[in-house]
């Protein structure tokens, strides 16, 4: 068995166990409660939250006082930051240089402070988020307004307390005369809570003190008729609606903030957007980035160059458009994808008696006006000490020339300073201080200048002692104290608002309203090709004409879609495979009349097998309308048209498809509508509405028309079931066409083969569609070499069904009509002359395009 060392006890002993006894027990949960609220409460009142009374953190009073400390005032050389950083670690801030540094850069830069408290010569970073040079490198002293802070304060007018090891003193608060908390703001994130303070006017902020001065009992309405709203450093446009309202009574609230733009004319047509302001906090540099991934990811079209021209006379963010994009609409989207328009979060919390607390706008304007209050009076009350001792002394000597030759001779006949100040002390009943200034009086001051200087000097102390008494003693005379400091402050430093507060909601800009609705013409080629063209740029020919260019394309590829529109209307594409995609007519590039346009890839997400079949466009998805879809082999459904309101990313299914079969084309239908598929062979049939019932999006349909061999349908005209006015037009390939009365189609059962529309034949070419017309409209052809002619409906003869028509345009060798549409004649203005060649005539260059209707 070990023995224990010599001297040691073992435990049970005697003094183990009163050592044991000595131990408290505690409790770890309430430890950690008591240590985290302490660490909590000194982050919050030592760090992240301003005081309610000078507005500052504490690392930014150090800064402001260290710099006073060393005479660093705004009319005296400036010094190296490093210096100050220097004095403020070692003196009064026991953290790092970087924090201090990146404190003092904050506070020089001037999109980053409403107005700078430090005047910096240097490099002292960017709006593009550039880091400021480093701090051997620049220079600083205390701005002007800077010294409104520190000013009175050796007239112990603010507490000291000792520095972090007790060496020196440093202020509690400083006795600005400005309203710092809202003049700068705030940002800072504490433990459980953070506060987020917008800068606002300083000739507003002293007007609302001076209105709170004279009327204490003012409500924040009358306070918000003078503080219109926060004004950023960079400028730009914020809405002084229901946020700001709840921010200035509640203290959190949430406003809208934009930057600002404007529209500059080029040359040739072509337009700009030049963003001057952005909105408060934003990195510039971002923003340009931003807006370039938007421009090349197509969210945002019409942008033709981007370019930041940014210098130091101010912010200029370029952005060329292409001809023809209308800039409010670029605007729109910059203002709703990119933070260009972003909401400022307020939440107006501060220190006030150590202890965090969310303030409204009277409270924060209350809290300082009580602090330049007492700051006044403490002034006050040191002037009038100071002033009442000169007074005290000056008595004294004035007592001494009154009496000066026996004064001199009460002093050569005493042996010692001493004697003489105890002897003038009882001769003349003089105090020990008076009688000691009496001592120290130089020869000079006998002369009677020096004598009436003196005097001249007790009695202007003596006006000064009675109107400090006054500020003490009524309270009219403080307020006037007080009004006057704020006028000077407001007329010396205050500035011109630079954010401009809109009283009406800041709103995306309803495309619908900057685009009128006019009629338009949506083309698209087999090969995808896709544009909107005004309707306004073809003009009216008489038959038989060769027709205008109306699309550039390549030899492989012509046009398979032609529809008339209007720009505020939906656009529904609906592919082979059955899918639809959905944009607003307006959403497709504008081109001009002879323009390829832009491949509709660009616009929706296609397989690499898929194309659009068909185009429609409607206004509205009512639950009563219906869309009629026709397949190539003769498959038809019906189904409300609300089911496709909603399209998705995708797109969605818009019909069930066999594999040998495709979708050709989608119609709107009423319940009494007739339909009347048309196939290529020259047949047709007509069938009522309700042979079809309603069915859901996927459903495949049921059979419209039964085929012969290798037949397809080609067209399906709807009418109304009482309609006898309306004609059915058949074009074929070759430019062939011949109006039918409606009559003449018998009404059948759906599924048939239907009735002979169209004598077929080589010199005709199959059909290539059907549409019912009227005599008061006109007619739009398309040929696969691209050309467009426009007659009247009236132009061309009604038949009977078995026959082949008329010639309805001149054809180039190879080329076929290969679309075709109707427009309202009574918007088209008639052309006297005889038609002429797109050689011999050219059409002036349009705008984008949309339609209703589509053939072949």
């Amino acid at each position: 068995m070990e023995r224990a060392p010599h001297g040691a006890r073992r435990p049970g002993s005697n003094t183990t166990r009163q050592a044991v006894s000595e131990q408290q027990q505690i409790s770890i949960e309430k430890e950690l409660r008591k240590s985290y609220l302490e660490y909590s409460l000194s982050v919050i009142i030592g760090r992240a939250i301003p005081d309610v009374r000078d507005g500052l953190k504490p690392v930014h009073r150090r800064i402001m006082f260290a710099q006073h400390e060393l005479g660093n005032a705004y009319n005296r050389p400036h010094k190296k930051s490093a210096r100050i950083v220097g004095d403020v670690i070692g003196k009064y801030h026991p953290h790092g240089d970087s924090a201090v540094y990146d404190a003092i850069v904050r506070m020089a830069q001037e999109f980053s402070m409403r107005d700078p408290l430090v005047d910096g010569q240097g490099n002292f970073g960017s709006i593009d988020g550039d880091a400021a040079a480093a701090m051997r490198y620049t220079e600083v002293r205390m701005s002007r307004l800077a010294g409104e802070f520190i000013a009175d304060i050796e007239k112990e007018t603010v507490d000291f307390r000792p520095n972090y090891d007790n060496t020196l003193l440093e202020p509690v608060v400083l006795p600005t005369r400005v309203p710092n908390l809202l003049l700068n703001g705030s940002t800072g994130i504490a433990v459980g809570m953070a506060t987020n303070i917008p800068p606002h006017n300083l000739g507003e902020l002293c007007n609302a003190l001076l209105h709170l001065l004279d009327d204490d009992a003012c409500t924040i309405d009358d306070l918000m008729d003078h503080v219109k709203g926060p004004d950023f450093p960079t400028g730009g446009f914020v809405y002084a609606g229901q946020g700001l309202v709840d921010a200035y009574t509640t203290g959190r609230g949430t406003v809208k903030v934009r930057g600002k733009v404007e529209i500059e004319e080029r040359k040739k047509g072509f337009q700009a957007i030049v963003i001057r302001e952005i909105p408060y906090g934003l990195n510039k540099s971002s923003l340009v980035e931003k807006i370039a991934a938007l421009v090349n990811e197509r969210r945002i079209d019409g942008v033709a160059d981007l370019r930041d021209e940014s210098d130091r006379k101010g912010i200029r963010v370029v952005i060329d458009l292409k001809r023809g994009t209308i800039p409010d609409i670029v605007v729109n989207a910059l203002y709703k994808y990119t933070p260009l328009e972003s909401s400022y979060g307020i939440n107006m919390l501060a220190v006030v008696d150590n202890r965090p607390q969310l303030l409204d706008l009277k409270s924060a304007l209350s809290h300082f006006l009580e602090h330049r209050r007492e700051i006044i009076i403490r002034r006050t009350r040191y002037d009038l000490r100071k002033a009442e001792a000169r007074a005290h002394i000056l008595e004294g000597l004035r007592i001494a020339l009154d009496n000066i030759d026996e004064v001199v001779a009460l002093i050569r006949a005493s042996a010692t300073p001493q004697e003489a100040k105890d002897r003038l002390m009882q001769r003349f009943g003089l105090s020990e201080a008076q009688s000691q200034a009496i001592l120290d009086m130089r020869l000079q001051r006998l002369t009677n200048l020096e004598h009436e200087k003196l005097l001249d000097e007790y009695r202007e102390l003596l006006k000064k002692i009675e109107y400090f008494r006054s500020i003490l003693e009524n309270i009219e005379v403080l307020r006037q104290v007080m009004r006057e400091e704020f006028t000077e402050i407001r007329d010396t430093y205050a500035t011109k608002r630079r954010t401009e507060v809109l009283m009406d909601e800041l709103e995306g800009i309803a495309i619908e309203d900057l685009i009128p609705d006019d009629d338009v013409v949506i083309t698209l080629s087999r090969r995808g090709y896709i544009k909107r063209t005004t309707l306004d740029n073809y003009q009216q020919q008489r038959r038989g004409g060769k027709g205008i260019a109306g699309l550039h394309t390549s030899d492989d590829d012509f046009v398979q879609e032609f529809l008339t529109t209007t720009n505020h209307q939906y656009l529904l594409l609906f592919t082979n495979h059955g899918k639809m995609h959905q944009l607003k007519v307006h959403q497709v590039a504008e081109g001009s009349r002879t323009a390829k346009g832009v491949h509709i890839a660009n616009l929706l997400p296609l397989e690499k097998d898929e194309w659009v079949t068909t185009v429609l466009s409607v206004r509205e998805f009512a639950e009563d309308r219906f869309f009629l879809f026709v397949t190539k082999r003769g498959m038809v459904k019906r189904s409300s048209a609300s089911l496709y309101a909603r399209a998705r990313k995708g797109g969605l299914i818009a019909v069930g498809l066999r594999d040998d079969d495709e979708l050709i084309m989608v119609r709107e239908i009423h319940n009494d509508d007739h339909v009347v598929l048309t196939t290529g062979g020259g047949m047709a049939i007509r069938f009522a509405c309700p042979d079809v019932r309603p069915m859901g999006r996927s459903a495949t349909g049921v059979k419209g028309v039964a085929l012969s061999g290798d037949d397809r349908v080609v067209a399906c005209a709807v009418l109304p079931g009482d309609d006898t006015s309306t004609e059915i037009m058949s074009i074929s390939s070759n430019g062939y066409g011949k109006r039918t009365r409606i009559e003449l189609y018998r009404l059948q059962s759906r599924g048939g083969k239907g009735v002979k529309n169209f004598r077929v034949t080589p010199k005709t070419g199959d059909v290539i569609g059907a549409m019912p017309v009227r005599d008061d409209e006109a007619l739009v052809l398309l040929t696969s070499t691209n050309k467009i002619i426009r007659m009247s409906v009236d132009e061309v003869r009604s038949v009977g069904r078995a026959t082949m028509g008329v010639m309805l345009v001149r054809l180039d060798e190879g080329a076929i009509v290969v679309g075709f549409d109707r427009v309202d004649e009574r918007e088209v203005v008639e052309e006297s002359a005889p038609a002429q060649s797109s050689e011999q005539k050219t059409a002036p260059e349009g705008g984008d395009a949309g339609t209703e209707g589509t053939a072949g």
